[in-house]
C-alpha cells in the first residue's frame, strides 16, 4: 500500500489557486486537527459512555457507585486513542518542515506515555475502589499497596520521558540510577519503610480504617481515618487529627480497641473504697432490715449468720450486676475484695457493658458506680474519704 499524504490528495483542488501548496498544506494541517478533535469527541462522548452504560448495567450496585473514577478512565482513554492515532498519522496528514516533524513526534510520544500513566493509575484506583466493596476489604486495606503501583507508574513514565528527550533507550538511563541509588534511598526512605509496613500490616490485619488505636507516643486516641503509604491520621475524639508514619506502626507499639468492639463486652473496672472502721458483723435487726432490699431475700437465706456487712454488700453487688439489662450475659461479672490500703478497703466492680460505645460505656459504669456507692448507707457502710478540712455544707 502506498504512503500518500494527505496534502498529495488535496493538491488537485488548489492548483488553479495561487499559492496552492500553502493553502493545501493549512488545509491538510486544518483536517488532521479538526480529525482529532472528532475522535475525541466520539469517544469521549459517545463510544466510551456507551460501554459505560453497558458495564453499569452489569452490575450496578458496584459499578454504579464508581461513576467518577469511570469518567476519569474515560478521558484518559480517549486521550490515549487521539494520541495513538497522532503518531500513526501525523506524517500523512501535518505538513510541516522535517524539524517541526520531529518536534511533534516527540511530543506525541512524551503526550502518549504520560496520558499513558494517567490511565494505568485511574485502572489502579478503579480497582481499589471495586475492592474496597468487597466485605474483606476493611479488614484487609490495600491503600498503600495502590500507593506503591502508582508511585512505580509514574516512575517508569518518568523515566520514558527523560530517554524520549535524550533520544537514549531507557536501559541508558536505568544504568545510571546506581550512581545515584543512595540519594534515591535517602529520598525515598518513609516510602519504602512505608511500603514494607503497608505489607505487614495487610498481611496481620494489625489495623485497618475505622479502627480505634492508641499511640501515646504520637499523642493519637481516635478513630483511623486514613491509612495511607507515609502516614496513618488518626481522628482523636476532641476531633483534633494525629499523623503518625505508617512504619511506626511496626516500629514501635500501639493500641487497638477493635477486639473489644467486636468482642460480646467492654471491661468495667471500678472501686469504691469502704471505711474500715464501718465494718462489723449484722445483727439480726440488721438482717431483717436488709431482706426488703431487693435480691437480699435470697442473699441472706444462703449466708451465715455472722456475715459482715460488707461481705453482704459485696454479694449484693454482685447480685445487681448480673441483674442489671445494660451488663453483658456473656462475659464475667463479679465485686471482688481487693487487699485493704492506707485508704480503706477496696471493694472493686468488675464486669462489661454490653454495649461497646464509648458514651455508652462510660454512662454504664458511673451509673453503676453510683448506685452502688449510694447503697453503702443500707448496710451500715461509709465510704472512704480523706478529709479536707473544711466544714460539711448544712442545708
Amino acid at each position: 500500500m502506498m504512503n500518500v499524504s494527505l496534502q498529495t490528495l488535496l493538491l488537485p483542488w488548489f492548483e488553479a489557486i495561487p499559492q496552492g501548496a500553502i493553502l493545501s498544506a493549512l488545509f491538510a494541517n486544518g483536517i488532521g486537527i479538526l480529525m482529532l478533535m472528532l475522535l475525541y469527541g466520539f469517544t469521549r462522548r459517545l463510544m466510551l459512555p456507551t460501554i459505560q452504560k453497558l458495564i453499569t448495567r452489569l452490575s450496578p450496585s458496584r459499578i454504579g457507585h464508581l461513576s467518577g473514577l469511570l469518567n476519569k478512565c474515560n478521558r484518559r482513554l480517549a486521550a490515549l486513542i487521539c494520541a495513538v492515532a497522532f503518531l500513526a498519522s501525523y506524517e500523512q496528514v501535518l505538513v510541516l518542515p522535517d524539524w517541526a516533524l520531529e518536534l511533534s513526534h516527540v511530543g506525541g510520544q512524551i503526550v502518549l506515555v504520560v496520558v499513558a500513566g494517567f490511565l494505568i493509575s485511574s485502572v489502579v484506583g478503579l480497582c481499589h475502589g471495586i475492592y474496597n466493596q468487597l466485605s474483606f476489604a476493611k479488614e484487609v486495606p490495600i491503600q498503600g499497596i495502590i500507593q506503591v503501583v502508582k508511585l512505580v507508574t509514574f516512575i517508569v513514565c518518568t523515566i520514558l520521558v527523560v530517554s524520549i528527550l535524550l533520544d537514549k533507550s531507557p536501559t541508558y538511563i536505568l544504568s545510571g540510577f546506581g550512581a545515584i541509588a543512595a540519594v534515591t534511598l535517602l529520598v525515598f526512605k518513609d516510602t519504602i519503610l512505608g511500603f514494607v509496613a503497608s505489607i505487614q500490616i495487610a498481611a496481620n490485619r494489625l489495623v485497618t480504617t475505622g479502627d480505634w488505636i492508641q499511640m501515646d507516643t504520637y499523642g493519637a486516641n481516635g478513630e483511623v481515618i486514613d491509612l495511607g503509604l507515609n502516614t496513618v491520621r488518626v481522628r482523636n475524639w476532641d476531633n483534633t487529627v494525629t499523623t503518625i508514619p505508617t512504619y511506626a506502626l511496626i516500629a514501635g507499639s500501639f493500641k487497638n480497641w477493635r477486639a473489644m468492639q467486636e468482642s460480646a463486652g467492654r471491661r468495667i473496672t471500678r472501686a469504691i473504697y469502704i471505711d474500715l472502721n464501718s465494718i462489723k458483723i449484722v445483727s439480726e435487726t440488721e438482717r431483717t432490715e436488709l431482706s426488703k432490699l431487693p435480691l437480699m431475700a435470697e442473699i441472706l437465706a444462703e449466708v451465715s449468720a455472722d456475715i459482715t456487712n460488707v461481705a453482704l454488700f459485696r454479694r449484693y453487688a454482685e447480685a445487681y450486676l448480673k441483674q442489671h439489662p445494660l451488663v453483658s450475659k456473656d462475659c464475667l461479672a463479679m465485686v471482688r475484695e481487693l487487699q485493704a490500703q492506707n485508704f480503706g478497703l477496696p471493694i472493686e466492680l468488675y464486669c462489661f457493658s454490653a454495649n461497646t460505645g464509648w458514651v455508652a460505656y462510660e454512662h454504664l459504669q458511673a451509673d453503676l458506680h453510683d448506685y452502688l456507692l449510694a447503697q453503702l448507707s443500707l448496710f451500715k457502710l461509709r465510704p472512704y474519704q480523706s478529709i479536707s478540712g473544711q466544714l460539711p455544707m448544712h442545708n
